[in-house]
């Protein structure tokens, strides 16, 4: 039975020392009928391994309520027919630019800055979900005939806190439920955090951009003995809403991963194929320095990250820097790389047939519908993903004053006596206008993703504070959320009647009817803030905010002939006749140009609409603007 193990200067395959080169690839970033084909990608670079996170919100939307977590064995035994090892990250917290960080939101919500810690409520949370997931894990250790070399003890931990006795329960809680091949933590390359997230007599790995040689000296000074890895390194970077699109020289990469590998270090690539953030499972992060205690940057819908394999799964600049590098260190010739996935014939617009306002969609698919003395969280109405109706009464006769909202998170648009009144955000909280009494006012509140970095991780959503006319608490909220998760059953319930006059938000439906079914990318120009659907599947947010300004539909998704859509529009449609429309490269707009990144932030700029129009994929670069130099 051959054997994986850690030795004092090398990892060891039966007693032989090996180097890992190794991909991160998220499976519930790509589609699962496109998995072969982007780990053969990985094989063709030039890897020997894949590694992959494991978001617990994804597959425990409710406590014990357990949803598709087969997916990561089938995975994992894709990744062995790939001829690959595996490196599984569990969390319970992966950070990952993920909703939440992969903390359930019901979590959190229950128990705020108590997660990750020894508290006796988490440990059994995570006792109960790691009873699960093992199974998937545990058979598919190499030595039982699958992939699985390495597991993760936490993620980053030295990154937030510094609870060892957690840690420790944590690694000595996957041994007792069977994980037998060695275990790592992996932190940046900086004192505090290495003292924080790692464990005595458990590998301890290092995160980093640039400076490899600095970051495994650093490494070195805590753990004098052991095999060199960079669990993570960043060869790109992932956008935000209102931000640039950033970029990373393709030769300034590969200078920075052929450095790791002189270090005589193994290497995880973060990202080798970054993949789609499907869904609105993207997460958030808060500017303002080491705190992260500034404004809300919500990440975008494409995870595309300036990986060497693309969105879209095609080899880019990067991948054959990194190709010649990596060869050098490969057992034999590389593998051929596999052709491109097909992409859609010939372009087709999307024909709007029905619309159903916003109320109308949240009476048939919302939640319960109640008053509450104050505003209620997201938590408290058990939305993860989605938005909530919140509906307040002004007394009156009164003078005007001004409306302000306390602790609005995310942001919030308003209709005072059902007109629209503006949008308000957590800087800008206080309508332009001043509402005069009596009227009623409501507030469809939407998370834009729950923070996953930093210590406002697991943040409350919707509204914290309260509803302010003067210096007057607004009480008695009526408040109703809409999730996400409640269209997965379909529409069908939903009254659709015409299409509205002036671009109305709400739900639209309609039809786009293609030949020679492929990738394919959705442009929505004209179109302000929501999700939309393909055949069911939700393809997740888009916003005219930019920097992306189309969305990337798996060929998987789209059948020959006809296709229905949904367009879940939250704040102003265009007109009737502007319909969205699948494109032909995905556009992420202005670029902002990264090199060594070796802090979790990034930078703003809007799109402006074109045409509407669902076109195949081209050959070029799918970054719009992108600057590779």
């Amino acid at each position: 039975m051959s054997e994986f193990t850690v030795g004092d200067t090398d990892f060891l395959l039966d007693g032989r020392p090996v180097r890992l080169l190794s991909g991160a690839l998220h499976y519930f970033r790509v589609h699962e009928e496109q998995w072969g084909h982007r780990l053969g990608m990985l094989r063709a670079m030039g890897l020997n391994c894949v590694e992959t996170y494991v978001p617990w919100n994804l597959h425990e939307p409710r406590p014990g309520d357990f949803r598709e977590v087969e997916q990561l064995g089938r995975f994992l035994d894709a990744a062995r027919n790939a001829g690959l090892w595996a490196i599984v990250r569990p969390g319970p917290y992966i950070c990952a630019e993920w909703e939440n960080g992969g903390l359930p939101h019901w979590l959190t919500g229950e128990l705020g800055a108590r997660v990750r810690t020894r508290d006796e409520r988490y440990l059994a949370h995570v006792e109960r979900w790691f009873g699960r997931l093992l199974r998937e894990i545990v058979p598919r250790q190499f030595g039982r005939g699958g992939p699985v070399i390495m597991v993760q003890v936490e993620n980053e931990y030295g990154s937030y806190g510094s609870d060892q006795v957690y840690l420790r329960w944590l690694a000595d809680l996957l041994r007792a439920q069977g994980v037998g091949v060695p275990l790592f933590t992996s932190d940046g390359p900086e004192d505090h955090m290495l003292t924080g997230g790692s464990i005595p007599g458990i590998l301890a790995t290092a995160n980093f951009g640039s400076d490899a040689r600095a970051g495994f000296e650093t490494l070195r000074r805590h753990r004098p003995e052991g095999p060199l890895m960079c669990m993570e390194f960043w060869c790109g970077w992932f956008d935000h809403w209102g931000a640039d699109h950033v970029v990373r020289d393709a030769r300034d990469a590969a200078d920075a991963l052929r450095e790791i590998l002189e270090c005589g270090a193994s290497v995880n690539l973060y990202m080798a194929h970054g993949g789609t953030n499907f869904a609105g499972w993207a997460g958030a992060n808060r500017g303002g320095g080491a705190l992260h205690d500034g404004p809300l940057e919500p990440d975008v819908t494409s995870y595309d990250y300036d990986a060497p394999i693309d969105e879209l799964g095609r080899a880019t600049e990067k991948f054959w820097h990194f190709r010649e590098v990596l060869a050098a260190y490969a057992d034999g010739p590389l593998p051929d790389v596999p052709p491109a996935p097909p992409v859609l014939d010939a372009s087709a617009a999307v024909e709007l047939t029905a619309w159903a306002p916003l109320d109308a969609v949240l009476d048939t698919l919302g939640g319960p519908d109640a008053v509450h003395p104050v505003p209620p969280t997201f938590e408290e109405l058990d939305v993860d993903r989605g938005l909530v109706r919140y509906t307040f009464e002004v007394p009156g006769p009164r003078q005007p004053y001004p409306l302000t909202v306390r602790g609005l998170r995310d942001l919030a648009t308003v209709y005072v006596d059902g007109v629209a009144a503006g949008v308000l955000t957590e800087d800008a909280a206080e309508l332009k206008e001043p509402v005069t009494g009596p009227a009623r006012v409501e507030l469809w509140v939407e998370s834009l993703g729950r923070v996953n970095y930093g210590p406002r991780t697991g943040e409350s959503k919707g509204i914290a504070g309260g509803v302010l006319h003067e210096r007057q608490y607004l009480h008695g909220v009526r408040a109703r959320g809409l999730r996400l998760d409640a269209f997965d059953a379909g529409v069908e319930e939903v009254p659709f009647g015409v299409l509205p006059e002036g671009g109305a938000p709400g739900l639209y439906r309609g039809t786009v009817t293609v030949s020679g079914a492929g990738d394919a990318l959705l442009e929505l120009p004209g179109w302000t803030r929501g999700f939309v659907w393909i055949n069911g599947f939700n393809l997740g947010r888009y916003w005219s905010a930019g920097p992306q300004t189309s969305l990337y539909v798996p060929g998987p998704v789209l059948r020959e002939g006809a296709n229905e859509v949904w367009v879940l529009e939250l704040q102003q449609a265009p007109e009737p006749q502007q319909s969205p429309g699948l494109q032909e490269a995905p556009e992420l707009g202005k670029t902002s140009q990264g090199t060594s990144t070796t802090s979790k932030e990034s930078s703003a700029n809007s799109a402006v609409p074109s045409s509407p129009v669902l076109r195949r994929p081209t050959q070029a670069s799918p970054l719009s603007g992108a600057v590779n130099s």
